[in-house]
């Protein structure tokens, strides 16, 4: 017996005719009087005979109806656990974020999201991008979170927000006006950053083609470290906004570039395996957030 036979039979034996069963099923009576003609010339048997007016089930139909009962109580079963998924925050969100990414933003994004959603856990690796394309594609994370994440086969991408590279300053260090120019910023002690990942990269090749040379008096491969060495008064820098509106080191002002040079923020998930609707729901979630972090 198929599946919807088995739902019209369990319909029409409980309810005691068709009429009961097309209003339990919701379709028409010719619908549930045909599929009932199928199931029964298929099994090569009447399961009801109409006495009286009415439908009486054969001792075939009574033999059948125990085994019946159990298939349809695990159908519905199913059917209960496939809508709760759709529904559930029970779960676990396994994120992989580059270390300026993972240091206050995907902290943030967490604890605003478990107010709402507690039965939700998360696993966090900081990495670096060659590597969260690695943890992808070893199906060692969910998603990964980047900045201008370069194409990977197998990786798709999706952008969450754009922004701005900023020059971040001592706190006692001014300029008028909202922007500066790199030309402003030469003329102090610069912390030169790695060009190693994605926007790394950009910012080296925007910095190296200025007509001026910089005054470099550190050079670091961390955006924080840059951060924290403008917080102590070493000198200036530019690095995205993400870590210039990170909680570390919160003693720096910060700067819009003139012209403004600019990058996104992106989610990179496995083709191999399909994102649930619990990571998918965490993904809005962190749109509006990136979005916050990244505005001006």
């Amino acid at each position: 017996m198929r599946l919807r036979q088995i739902e019209v039979f369990h319909a029409i034996y409980t309810s005691g005719s068709v009429t009961n069963a097309a209003k339990l099923l919701n379709v028409s009576q010719p619908s549930v009087s045909k599929v009932l003609s199928h199931a029964e010339q298929q099994l090569g048997y009447a399961l009801f005979d109409r006495v009286k007016g009415k439908l009486v089930a054969t001792p075939e139909a009574d033999r059948l109806f125990g085994l019946v009962s159990n298939v349809y109580e695990r159908v519905e079963e199913l059917r209960n656990v496939a809508g709760n998924l759709r529904a559930s925050d029970i779960g676990k969100v396994r994120i992989a974020a580059t270390p300026a990414l993972g240091v206050d933003l995907v902290p943030t994004a967490i604890s605003s999201y478990l107010t709402g959603h507690k039965d939700t856990t998360f696993e966090i690796e900081t990495l670096h991008h060659d590597d969260i394309a690695d943890a992808l594609l070893e199906s060692r994370v969910d998603i990964g979170l980047a900045f201008d994440p370069v194409p990977v086969p197998g990786l798709s991408t999706e952008t969450l927000a754009n922004g701005e590279f900023v020059a971040i300053t001592p706190p006692d260090i001014h300029f008028p006006g909202q922007r500066v120019s790199l030309e402003q910023l030469a003329a102090m002690p610069f912390i030169g950053l790695s060009g190693r990942g994605p926007l790394g990269r950009q910012l080296s090749s925007h910095l190296d083609h200025c007509d001026f040379d910089f005054n470099k008096v550190v050079h670091t491969e961390t955006y924080h470290v840059a951060k924290a060495l403008v917080a102590k008064g070493v000198g200036v820098s530019v690095v995205d906004a993400v870590t210039a509106r990170s909680i570390e080191f919160q003693d720096v002002n910060s700067w819009c570039l003139d012209p403004p040079l600019h990058f996104s923020v992106a989610v990179i998930s496995a083709d191999s395996m399909p994102l649930s609707v619990l990571c998918k729901r965490f993904i809005e979630h962190l749109k509006v957030v990136v979005a916050d972090f990244v505005k001006p």
